[in-house]
């Protein structure tokens, strides 16, 4: 955690220097590549000393198949190799260190390195191998045209910005900041000369990175004063069980869920700042005019305190991997598209029996979730009064709902997921069954899917 902390805060200073004094106007790009991949590898060896060079292995596995497998396969190659090289290092935690967590933990930065290997893989296949009458509007615009060099993976692969805590992000859009041409891009998709500009503005990341800092100064202060202080143990623990009402142990559920919030607000609010510092991050203008640095965000806080459907909470929840799980999977799942989503998300966190618990209770919540949506929200409408009341009662239940799904993700084994579930009475579960039973959801199948998509591709097209 000192290397994490050490490494991160060193990485924001050196992303200060690399926007200031290697800018694109001032250094190539081939020399921008060197340097962010250099001390990308530095980090890692800092960190993870000789369990980094899983990390390097991987890399250099997939560049292979890269270039050596056939387009219309290169996809399921680089997905099963890296997702298989990933389980195998998962399951060495277990077997090998019983439960254990390694004092070098590697297997964040192999997390996101998979999820590069496989967003760039499919892309490529997209951009080659694909026609674009067979892709959504998103696919065309991330689609890779032609295979990256040896230099250009590996920054985008192993770029100090991201290889300690993320995000995962498109190819396309870190070849763009490296080349200069990443805001242009976004700035030229407003009208400035209607804004009274003359010439493209320069936004700076500074005021973003302030306030994203400040963010994790607080996050780090919860993580220290409460999140040690409420463990998620207790809410098994016989004594407490014994003398608590099911109430008041709900209650509790949710104080320590929020107590373990803070350590995840802290490394990617930490990382975020990192990118923007570095100048990569910036996702265009909103309404009012103000320039937006949140391409490579991976939480909204405020949505997911104050989100009201579960599907909303898990939209503002590590987005950035959300919207990996999407594109190489959701898009492209012949049928089933949610229930995939949910395992491949379990088995790219590993293969403690928690994980399954949790994804697997997911997968039921959410479709509970959304058959109450889809039958019953538009009867509260039709009044201000009964949309509110509305709205509160959603919240209440998702937050519950979320406690109740992510305490197996934290206590890891079976056994204590168990115990966890037997002294609430699996009312969740029976809940959500009730609902799928009473209301049930038509799944939709792919060709639908491929028929809206393409539906808004043409509308794309058309204005």
């Amino acid at each position: 955690q000192i290397n994490f902390v050490a490494c991160q805060l060193f990485a924001l200073l050196a992303a200060f220097w690399f926007r200031i004094y290697l800018s694109p106007s001032h250094a190539s790009s081939a020399v921008r590549h060197a340097f962010a991949t250099l001390f990308g590898i530095y980090f890692a060896v800092f960190c993870f000393g000789w369990y980094s060079i899983h990390l390097f292995v991987l890399v250099m596995m997939n560049y292979g198949i890269m270039n050596m497998a056939s387009i219309p396969n290169i996809h399921r190659y680089s997905f099963v190799v890296a997702m298989g090289y990933l389980t195998l290092c998962h399951i060495s935690r277990i077997y090998i260190f019983h439960y254990g967590i390694l004092t070098t933990d590697f297997s964040g930065p192999l997390m996101i390195i998979t999820q590069k290997i496989t967003t760039l893989a499919c892309q490529l296949h997209d951009g080659i191998g694909r026609q674009a009458e067979e892709l959504t509007a998103e696919q065309n615009r991330l689609a890779v045209k032609s295979r990256p060099s040896l230099l250009e993976y590996l920054s985008y692969l192993l770029n100090f910005m991201s290889i300690i805590a993320g995000p995962c992000s498109n190819y396309k859009d870190y070849i763009a900041f490296i080349e200069g041409r990443h805001v242009h891009m976004k700035l030229l998709e407003v009208n400035w000369k209607q804004k009274g500009y003359d010439r493209l503005p320069d936004p700076s990341p500074t005021g973003a990175v302030m306030y994203k800092l400040c963010i994790t100064l607080v996050s780090l202060i919860l993580f220290l004063t409460l999140t040690k202080n409420f463990p998620m143990a207790y809410i098994i623990d016989n004594e407490f069980l014994d003398k608590t009402p099911f109430l008041s142990r709900l209650g509790y559920l949710y104080v320590v869920t929020q107590a373990a919030k803070p350590k995840y607000y802290f490394a990617w609010t930490l990382a975020d700042a990192v990118n923007n510092a570095a100048g990569y991050g910036f996702s265009g203008v909103d309404e009012r005019g103000t320039f937006r640095w949140d391409l490579l965000s991976n939480l909204n806080i405020w949505n997911i305190e104050t989100a009201t459907s579960f599907k909303m909470y898990i939209e503002n929840w590590n987005i950035q991997t959300a919207a990996w799980l999407k594109r190489v999977c959701y898009d492209r799942a012949p049928w089933y598209p949610t229930a995939l989503t949910f395992i491949l998300s379990a088995l790219w966190h590993g293969i403690y029996p928690g994980y399954y618990f949790t994804f697997l209770t997911g997968i039921l919540i959410t479709l509970a979730a959304r058959a109450i949506r889809n039958n019953c929200r538009h009867y509260f409408l039709s009044s201000v009064p009964l949309k509110i009341a509305y709205d509160v009662v959603t919240w209440a239940v998702t937050q519950l709902a979320v406690c109740y799904t992510v305490a197996p993700f934290v206590m890891l084994a079976v056994e204590p997921t168990i115990k966890f579930y037997k002294s609430v009475y699996f009312h969740m579960h029976i809940l959500s069954i009730l609902v799928l039973l009473l209301l049930p959801v038509r799944p939709q199948t792919n060709s639908v899917r491929r028929a809206q998509n393409q539906a808004m591709l043409n509308s794309i097209k058309n204005k």
